[in-house]
């Protein structure tokens, strides 16, 4: 997340401070929410034997994971109004809906509605940054919460067993294999749509990256979850390409 803000920012020709500024705002956001999910989730982590989490292996204290969240946090309400107040109060609403998504909506039917809506203002977040607040094109947010869908059911696709024991009922988990696996593929495909007609003019390298999406998405759709997910990755990282290349036009 913290690497396509900035390479947005780059791409919008902001100064190289406004580029630090969105890198050191999009940072700390996404510390506050690696981290507090870890804290949240240590118990059932612990459960389910990661060992890949210091918090559940005994390497770090629980208390000293809560104060580098909280200061995480803290920091990047200053962070993200040193891009204005339009483009802060929108950053910090996209943090805000990260923090819900922890703190309980993963667990339920809406646990998309995090994903698409925070994943809709982090470019919105970058275009009312640039002189003149200027607000993003119509498709720019759309684009992204397709994006931040898909990757919401990419994401789970190779957990949903790990998930089943760990009693997570989000909405992906509810609709099983099947379901994931089809609307990964179709909501990220729809996000490469978007981002290329979006703009109202296609390159020939877009039209080439629309095919391969097409390509990837009806294997991905044959494949097993494991390689489904590769492939929904894939998709992912156009839709990404797409985004940079062509989202930061304001209306």
């Amino acid at each position: 997340m913290t690497l396509f803000a900035t390479a947005l920012a780059v791409s919008s020709g902001r100064p190289a401070v406004g580029v630090v500024a969105v890198a050191a705002a999009v940072g700390s956001g996404q510390l506050s929410v690696g981290w507090s999910n870890d804290l949240i989730d240590r118990g059932r982590d612990a459960a389910g034997g990661r060992t890949d989490k210091p918090v559940v292996v005994g390497d770090l204290a629980p208390g000293t994971l809560a104060v580098a969240t909280a200061a995480a946090l803290v920091a990047c309400v200053p962070l993200s109004f040193a891009s204005g107040g339009r483009a802060g109060s929108a950053h910090l609403a996209a943090v805000a809906g990260a923090w819900a998504y922890n703190l309980g909506l993963k667990g339920t039917r809406l646990s998309v509605v995090p994903y698409a809506g925070s994943f809709a203002l982090l470019p919105a977040f970058v275009v009312l940054g640039l002189p003149g607040h200027p607000a993003p094109q119509w498709w720019l947010p759309l684009a992204g919460a397709l994006l931040g869908s898909g990757a919401h059911f990419a994401n789970v696709l190779p957990d949903l067993d790990a998930d089943a024991r760990a009693g997570v009922r989000g909405l992906p988990q509810r609709l099983g294999a099947t379901g994931v696996r089809a609307s990964a593929a179709l909501l990220l495909a729809a996000g490469s749509v978007v981002a290329v007609l979006g703009p109202g003019s296609s390159r020939v390298w877009q039209v080439s990256a629309l095919a391969a999406v097409a390509g990837l998405t009806g294997l991905g759709l044959r494949l097993d979850d494991r390689y489904a997910f590769r492939a929904a990755m894939a998709v992912a990282a156009i839709d990404v390409a797409l985004v940079i290349a062509a989202g930061t036009r304001p209306g």
